[in-house]
């Protein structure tokens, strides 16, 4: 049985830092490849047989060298996109490149029989659109913001029509541009005269503005929950758009019901850790009070307060097999 962690990211990851600094305390073998560094800079040759029924060989970087038979947890974090690997390329070759890379050598790594992972890729991509999390929210008994989903200005005006306050998020976030930086679109609150012919364009999600005391981040991994409450000095109504210094964080109890939903969501995905943004409306002790918003099933948590107990928590999951595979 092999004991080696396989750590899929890029080379700028503090998250991942975060983990890989906790088990290499334990003593626990850890390799970090990104997939995107295919060449040179990253071999591998893997070979499948009658006589063996799972993939074996071996993955080489510039400092390591790795067995798959001895890979014994996947921690898949946020490697590069292939696409970048393969930019100077024209079009159809950095297309058919790409998707032989991915098809090949992500094919095999994101397919170990024997591994755990941490979450799986597939899970991921299946949990990471924001019109499923909501309905497996409510679905579960959580409470939910009204949400709209249109690319119709006449159904958005009768929305907000129907409620004091909308707001306006988006799906994905804005990509890179031609420069290679990324922007943001922060949550906002929209003036419904606003609203033109220009919407059908593309989907747009709005929500009734929730009228919210503080935001809580609850990182759940495995059997462990962690939550912070986060309160922002202007009460501005998207967290993350103001100075992150200034943010307030202060730990918070889950009410018991909020947290076997949060457990229960994770495994209808097949999810082993998750990050879920929440409203809180009034007191944290009454489960109503809380409105979930989404649930990033690869999110960031490395600037939480309790970073060191959730790398502790994902160490042990991905060194013990106390999550689920």
């Amino acid at each position: 049985m092999g004991s080696t962690v396989l750590v899929l990211t890029a080379l700028e990851d503090v998250t991942a830092d975060w983990v890989i600094a906790e088990l290499n305390d334990r003593g626990v073998p850890v390799a970090r490849v990104d997939p995107a560094d295919i060449g040179a800079a990253l071999s591998f040759d893997f070979r499948l047989g009658l006589d063996t029924g799972e993939w074996q060989g071996r993955l080489r970087t510039g400092s390591r060298e790795v067995n798959l038979e001895d890979v014994a947890a996947v921690y898949y974090r946020r490697p590069t996109p292939y696409a970048a690997r393969y930019e100077h390329l024209p079009a159809q070759q950095q297309r058919f490149a790409a998707a032989e890379a991915r098809h090949g050598l992500s094919g095999v790594l994101n397919h170990l029989s024997a591994a755990r992972y941490v979450n799986h890729p597939s899970a991921v991509a299946r949990a990471d659109f924001k019109p499923a999390q909501l309905q497996r929210f409510a679905d579960l008994g959580l409470t939910i913001p009204p949400t709209l989903i249109t690319n119709d200005a006449e159904a958005a005006r009768a929305f907000a029509a129907d409620h004091e306050h909308v707001v306006y998020k988006t799906f994905r976030g804005l990509p890179p541009g031609e420069d290679g930086h990324a922007g943001v679109i922060w949550a906002q609150r929209v003036d419904p005269a606003a609203f033109d012919d220009s919407l059908a364009l593309t989907a747009h999600l709005f929500q009734a503005q929730i009228p919210k005391t503080c935001d809580v981040r609850v990182t759940v991994v495995g059997p462990q929950v962690f939550a912070q409450q986060i309160t922002t000095p202007h009460g501005a109504l998207d967290w993350r758009s103001g100075d992150w210094a200034e943010l307030v964080h202060t730990p918070v109890t889950v009410p018991a019901a909020v947290e076997a939903a949060l457990h229960a969501y994770l495994e209808s995905w097949g999810l082993v850790f998750g990050c879920f943004d929440f409203a809180l409306t009034g007191a944290a002790l009454d489960p109503q009070c809380w409105t979930a918003i989404e649930c990033n099933p690869n999110g960031q948590w490395g600037w939480l307060p309790d970073a060191p107990d959730i790398a502790r928590a994902f160490a042990d999951i991905l060194s013990r097999g106390d999550g689920r595979p």
